[in-house]
């Protein structure tokens, strides 16, 4: 069973680009996670043509910064999925061949196929914060023994995960995709690049300076975690005296929790 998890807060004004570039795949199931919403996503959702194979979910709050797409890992694998793609209710550019792409190395045995955005980068005209970004996920690959994903990072654009992947690693470390990344290579699992396309032809809207630092700071932090369990430490998210916190507090880890215990229950042995 393929299917596709979206997450969706505020979405409305993307959200058709989305289901367009995903209406066209052979998927069995889609399901939006539809959180912390107020601007029609959930209208939009709910006119969907093909009824018969999207379940949303729906939560009132927002979750927080990739905590959807455990939620909808969760109740994909519960649901039987044998892999599972993620694409961010915001992305309306062109990206249908690489989503194809992504599903074909599924398909093809590799637990964890990802989308590099960063292919080619003018370092000179790059600034501070992408350079850096872009660096610290060279570093976390090379440090993996994976060099030749480049900067590829289930951080940043769509990605697939398998079933054995779900079976593999926690559902809450979805949340930290790096983490996510570490615990599956030291599985033994299977990651490569299916596909290539530059941020800026994945459609996601420019949210402003504020934003775009918030993000840069959440996705160093949750690398700096990554390394840290990488190298057996205790995990944190400082580095030379500073934390970055970025969005990581508004990651609802309690309502996963919840979510993880409703889905599985206690007696699988499977843990947040």
């Amino acid at each position: 069973m393929l299917c596709v998890v979206i997450p969706v807060q505020n979405e409305a004004d993307r959200l058709n680009a989305v289901l367009d570039s995903i209406q066209a795949l052979p998927l069995d199931l889609v399901l939006p996670v539809v959180n912390g919403s107020r601007d029609g996503s959930r209208e939009i959702i709910g006119s969907y043509p093909q009824k018969d194979r999207i379940k949303p979910i729906y939560f009132e709050e927002p979750l927080g910064i990739d905590v959807p797409r455990a939620v909808g890992a969760l109740h994909a694998h519960n649901m039987g999925a044998d892999v599972v793609l993620f694409v961010d209710g915001d992305m309306a550019g062109n990206i249908r061949p690489a989503l194809e792409k992504l599903l074909q190395s599924a398909a093809n045995g590799v637990d964890l196929s990802l989308v590099d955005c960063y292919p080619t980068l003018d370092w000179e005209q790059a600034t501070p914060v992408v350079r850096e970004l872009v660096e610290l996920r060279k570093q976390l690959n090379r440090s993996l023994g994976l060099a030749d994903l480049g900067a590829a990072s289930p951080s940043h654009g769509p990605h697939a995960v398998s079933r054995r992947l779900l079976d593999s690693i926690p559902f809450r470390e979805l949340g930290v995709p790096p983490v996510a990344l570490v615990r599956a290579v030291r599985q033994g699992l299977t990651v490569g690049v299916a596909a290539s396309i530059p941020h800026c032809e994945l459609g996601s809207p420019d949210r402003g300076p504020q934003h775009a630092r918030l993000i840069a700071e959440t996705i160093i932090g949750d690398h700096l975690e990554a390394f840290c369990v990488l190298n057996n430490r205790r995990r944190s998210r400082r580095r030379d005296g500073v934390t970055f916190d970025g969005y990581y507090h508004t990651r609802r880890w309690d309502l996963l929790e919840r979510v993880i215990n409703e889905v599985i229950g206690r007696k699988t042995g499977r843990h947040p």
